[in-house]
């Protein structure tokens, strides 16, 4: 895959990698923890025994080192395609802070930031509230005056579940996964394509107001995921000739209070319904994931392999596009979409499947919050006409 925009980056002169944080040593775990339940009264005593996962892996949360990955695929990419754009990275939880990385960022001249989630899909927690996050942090430094924080704007860029650079790796993967199991099972094999489950409420309202009789209807999460899964399935039955393989979309990382509905069913017990079914053999395809950080290899790898071995079940995993030089030309052309489309021109919007490209600027009342529903957040709904402005 190849853009077909210029390379021609302007009006923006910068992007940031905005992504979740985790930590990088057992010390650092429930300090982490205390970043992410910020405001929820959690004790120390509890957080640790959430965080019991970390530290079967010494503490350390594969994401950090995974978005160094993607930083150098992103950066060698646009060197060898000729666009000129430094690429930073900040995280909402941990090092490098968020706040941090956009003073870096002012203080280097730049005015106008593109912004790359590592999550490729609508609902609260993967676009939202990374918009709240940034409208938080350029509102701390323009309270504290930060040279160049005044004049700073940054705009996040599209969903990019549905672009061919996303999902052509899940479709490689997923057949390299296929390949791993016993020859005898391959061809019966079913495909669990799996995300992160969410509360019902968050689901329904992903991608829309919260008066239903305004704009579009809701569900564009579960939406979103069924797309990437239906494009993913059909390529690989086209590439294996099995087009009856059946496959569905299920859900893993359930927290919170157990009386509240969330999406189902959790991977496990796919698992034991797949088994009891007689499917010879499961492969789980993390498609709600943009590389393998804890959720992925603690999950799927450490919980979901353990169910299936008390089944007798065959299962193998595919790996998320993580840094692979595909995603990385995709958010170029990502880039230079927006891009041209900033400059009044009227660029391709690459995308595959049924649902089309997603749009640039989210509604004012779009992915609401459970708990606070409508938040400041910067975008099309940020209301301070002085203040610098994100989507």
């Amino acid at each position: 895959m190849s853009s077909e925009h210029p390379r021609d980056a302007r009006p923006y002169d910068a992007l940031l990698l905005l992504s979740f944080g985790g930590p990088e040593g057992p010390d650092e775990v429930v300090p982490f923890l205390e970043n992410v339940t910020r405001g929820r009264g959690i004790p120390r005593e509890r957080l640790a025994e959430v965080g019991r996962h970390y530290f079967l892996f010494g503490g350390v949360s594969p994401i950090n080192s995974q978005n160094r990955e993607l930083l150098a695929a992103l950066r060698a990419d646009f060197a060898a395609a000729g666009v000129e754009l430094p690429v930073y990275w900040g995280n909402r939880n941990w090092a490098p802070y968020l706040v941090d990385t956009l003073r870096e960022i002012a203080a280097d001249g730049h005015r106008r930031v593109l912004v790359l989630t590592t999550s490729a899909y609508v609902n609260y927690s993967g676009c939202r509230q990374y918009r709240e996050n940034l409208a938080q942090a350029l509102t701390e430094l323009r309270a504290q005056g930060a040279p160049g924080a005044a004049e700073l704007r940054v705009d996040k860029l599209r969903a990019f579940y549905n672009h061919p650079g996303f999902v052509e790796p899940m479709v490689d993967h997923t057949l390299a996964a296929l390949a791993e199991l016993p020859e005898g099972v391959r061809s019966g094999a079913r495909l669990a394509f799996t995300t992160h489950s969410i509360p019902n409420a968050l689901a329904d309202t992903s991608g829309a107001p919260l008066d239903p009789a305004r704009s579009r209807p809701g569900g564009g999460y579960v939406a979103q995921h069924l797309e990437t899964a239906r494009l993913v399935a059909e390529a690989v039955a086209a590439a294996t000739g099995v087009a009856d393989r059946p496959w569905e979309l299920v859900y893993q990382s359930r927290s919170g209070a157990p009386q509240t509905p969330w999406l189902e069913p959790d991977i496990c017990d796919h698992l034991a319904a797949e088994h009891a079914a007689g499917a010879p053999a499961v492969v789980m395809v993390p498609i709600g994931f943009v590389s393998d950080h804890m959720e992925v290899v603690f999950d799927l790898d450490t919980q979901a392999r353990e169910e299936a071995e008390k089944l007798g079940l065959p299962v193998s995993r595919a790996r998320t596009v993580g840094a692979d030089p595909r995603f990385a030309a995709a958010i170029r052309d990502l880039v230079l979409e927006r891009a041209a489309g900033a400059r009044g021109e009227h660029p391709a919007r690459c995308a595959l499947g049924a649902l089309g490209a997603s749009h640039d600027l989210c509604p004012a009342d779009c992915c609401p919050a459970l708990r606070n529903p409508l938040p400041a957040a910067a975008g099309a709904d940020w209301t301070d006409p002085d203040a610098a402005t994100t989507d």
